[in-house]
Order: structure tokens, then sequence, then C-alpha cells
């Protein structure tokens, strides 16, 4: 086992223990919420330490690919492939919540007092309208998109960066090329220093969770927390036969061992981003492209949300069945459609998941209110659904490599080898 790995699953657990033990010794819930804020101190260092890499290291890698493809055609091709496996993903991940969700009848008598219908959740739903997704996809300036992590704007920034590049002669982009590589490697090393801290990081957000909300919320929302859990067991289970059928049995173990590291730290924090540097370079090892890699997993963070998908299923069912309002299968479906097309422009809102639930629950007659029923165990559910973004991602760059190449591993011989003839290429001579 990794090193870092066993030091991160020891924090895990160290982390429930000590944040058993302040809950235990916290007089009420306040104590134990202002205890709570000393470990989320260290917890935010770490994320903070995490974000301050993945803006560059998402520029750098991208503006990277693109311009060592050359060709939109390429990069059209690729990320067709992309968008039409993320579209399928969200199809089966709404599709299994919605089993589950109405298998377990996790609202049905819940055994705890309803809020008032008229009441709000307090999450700022005016965040979520397609227009201002459409407009904001495009940066009004780099330095404020990577100031404030915006990936999908990022993204639309380093490809037409990347794409500049590839249309100039090669020796006028020289230096700019060479800077760009230098940076990737330099940003993966950054990484490898800010991991180092992965496991205090780990062990303060498990403690933190675990002190405010005690082991005693897993017997009383056990129904639901198990139940979308499984959901998700089951859905982390499809994804893994999609890869054997499609990467083989051999490098699918292999992935699936490269990603376990990023996938504790995803799980644990409960951010996706902490997970992303350590995705890229791991997805790198197993042999996908770096042009592919740096194209297809950020684009993924936007509209690549599998565990989110299932939650939203769980969470809008739920709230209808806990307030004992029939849906007819026909209005499930169509309300999982009409999450899954909201959900596509969430990337960057806070709680982002819970925000599309509230918004579209009043479309279909149910009471926004529902969701305070479940906002308290919200940080547990989301460690879950993260995790699976996570997973889903990986799997999915990883395929989309093999769609590319004959195999993961050749497609990464492929790049070298086109690297290794551009520089065998003569130089041009000044004058």
């Amino acid at each position: 086992m990794n090193p870092l790995v066993r030091r991160i699953m020891i924090a895990m657990v160290l982390g429930v223990a000590v944040g058993w033990a302040c809950h235990s010794a916290a007089p009420d819930a306040a104590a134990a919420k202002e205890l709570a804020k000393y470990f989320n101190i260290v917890t935010d260092i770490f994320l903070r330490m995490i974000k301050m890499v993945v803006a560059p290291l998402v520029f750098a890698t991208l503006v990277a690919g693109v311009a060592s493809m050359g060709d939109a055609k390429m990069v059209g091709r690729v990320g067709t492939k992309a968008l039409t496996w993320f579209v399928s993903a969200s199809l089966v991940s709404l599709g299994l919540g919605l089993v589950f969700v109405n298998l377990f009848q996790p609202g049905a008598a819940l055994g705890l007092p309803l809020p008032d219908a008229h009441a709000t959740s307090g999450l700022k739903t005016s965040a979520l309208n397609l227009a201002d997704f459409i407009t904001q996809v495009f940066p009004t300036s780099i330095a404020q998109a990577m100031a404030g992590n915006a990936i999908l704007q990022i993204l639309v920034f380093s490809l037409f960066f990347g794409f500049a590049i590839a249309a100039l002669p090669r020796e006028a982009t020289a230096t700019t090329v060479r800077f760009v590589d230098e940076l990737v490697t330099i940003m993966l090393k950054l990484t490898d220093f800010v991991m180092r801290f992965a496991p205090l990081g780990v062990f303060a957000a498990i403690a933190s969770v675990v002190a405010t909300q005690g082991l005693g919320v897993l017997v009383t929302y056990g129904k639901f927390i198990g139940g979308f859990y499984l959901g998700l067991a089951a859905l982390w289970l499809l994804m893994i036969v999609a890869a054997v059928l499609a990467l083989g049995p051999s490098a699918t173990r292999r992935l699936l061992g490269l990603m376990r590291e990023p996938l504790l730290v995803a799980f644990s924090t409960a951010s996706s981003e902490s997970a992303y540097p350590k995705m890229l370079e791991q997805l790198q090892r197993f042999g996908v492209s770096r042009r592919v890699a740096s194209f297809v997993l950020p684009l993924g963070y936007s509209f690549n949300l599998d565990g989110s998908m299932m939650y939203q299923a769980f969470a809008a069912i739920f709230v209808a069945q806990a307030f004992g309002i029939e849906l007819s299968l026909t209005t499930q479906v169509t309300m999982l459609l009409v999450l899954m097309v909201s959900s596509k422009g969430i990337a960057g809102v806070p709680r982002a998941s819970l925000v599309v639930v509230a918004a579209v629950l009043p479309m279909f007659g149910l009471p926004e209110a529902g969701l305070l029923l479940i906002m308290g165990i919200d940080q547990l559910l989301d460690m879950g659904r993260t995790a699976t973004n996570v997973i889903g991602n990986g799997i999915a760059t990883a395929i989309v490599a093999k769609w590319e190449g004959r195999s993961v591993e050749a497609e990464g011989r492929g790049e070298a080898q086109d690297e290794a003839a551009a520089a065998a290429q003569p130089q041009p001579q000044p004058g």
C-alpha cells in the first residue's frame, strides 16, 4: 500500500475517534460546534493550499495538451466522446437514484417533525439560471477566473490560448510552449508538496464532522443514509463494470489502485478540488496521455457529476415522501430530467446539489422546506457524492482516452513518440 494512502486511512480512523470523544465531552450542540471550528482551521488551510494549485495546473496542462494536439478536429472529437459519456452516466445515476429511493422509501414514516411547508431553506436558488450559466462560461478576465477557481472559464480561455499557439509557426511559440511545459512539471511537483499535508487535512475534516454530528445521526437518518450509500455502491459497481468492458480487468484494477489516494482525499474533505491535482497525476501514471487527461478531466468537473445526480434524485423524492405527496412515475421521470439539465450549470455554486433541488421542487408542487430535514446531514452525504463524482471522472477520462487510441498505454507511448519526433526535427536557423 502506498505510504500516503496508509497515512490517510489512519488519519480517517483517528478523526472518527477524536471527533466522537469531542462530541461526547461537549455539554451541548453549540459547544460541539465550537470545538469543530478548531478542526476546521486545519481543513480550511489544506483546502486553500489545494485550491492555489488547481487553477494554474488546469491552465498549464490544458494549454500544453491543446497546443500539442494542433488540431481543432481532435479537440472536437474528444469533447464529443466525453460529453456523450457524461450525459449517459447522468441518466444512469438519476435512474439508479429513482429506483433506490422508491425501494427504500426513506421519507415515509420518518418519525421527525416536519417543517412548515412555507418555510424556506435559505439557499440562493437565484444563482441557478440558464442565461447566467451560458454567459458565465466565458470569462471577462482570466485573472478573475483563476482567483475564483472557475474551472469552466479557465477551460474556455485555455482552449483559445492553446489553439492560438497551435495556429502560429512553431518557432514563434517555442519559448511559450517550453514555459508551459515547465510550468506543468513545476505544478505537479508543488502538488506533491501540498499532498504531504493530506493526512492532517483528512483527520481534521473527519473529526469536525463527527464532533458536530456525533454517531447518533447515523441511527436517526439511517434509512436515508443507508439507502443513498447503497445506491452509490451500485453506481460504483456499474462504472467499474463499464471500465472492465472498455479497458480490461487488469487495467481496471490498476486504475482503481491508482485512484485510491485521490478518492480518500475527496471523500474525507467532501471537496472535488482537493482530488483534482492528484487524480490528474495518477491518470498520467496509468497511461492516459496528458493531452486527453488535461482536457476531459476539467470538463468532467463541470458536466460529469454522477454522485450529485443520484443525490438530487434521492433528495427530491424524499421530500415528496416526507410530506405524503404522491408523484406518478411519469412526473418523477420528468422531474429527474429537469434536474439533469439544471445541474449542468452548478459548477462553482455553493452547496450546488441542494441549490438545484431547491430550485426544481416548486416546479412540481413540492415544498422547498423539505430540504431542511436533510441539510443537517448534508456533509455526510456530500462525502459520498463527492467521491463518486471523482471516480466517475477518473473512469470517464480513462475510457475516452481508450476510445481515442488502440489502448490507453499505446496512446501514452504515441504521445511520447510524437514529442520525440518533433524534437528530432531540424530547428530553423536564424537569419
